[in-house]
């Protein structure tokens, strides 16, 4: 019988650090994403003309604040 409660117990601490160590993927992940999708807005903008160097803070700003960010970027310019 303890060695039932090792486990469950081992089975749940598992579970934990699962989830604790998934949440800062799951953030670091979005934030990759958006920022691609920054740069392809930002990419976008530029074909129209707008002449704004696209680095990797300017598409983390358009990715993490999204229009608004793009907006940003360009009065930054």
């Amino acid at each position: 019988m303890e060695i039932i409660a090792a486990f469950a117990v081992g089975l749940i601490a598992l579970c934990l650090i699962g989830k604790l160590v998934a949440l800062p993927m799951k953030l670091l992940w979005k934030m990759i994403t958006n920022s691609i999708v920054g740069a392809l807005v930002l990419w976008v903008v530029n074909i129209f003309g707008a002449g704004v160097e696209i680095t990797f803070l300017k598409a983390l700003i358009a990715g993490v604040l999204g229009v608004p960010g793009v907006i940003i970027v360009l009065l930054m310019k």
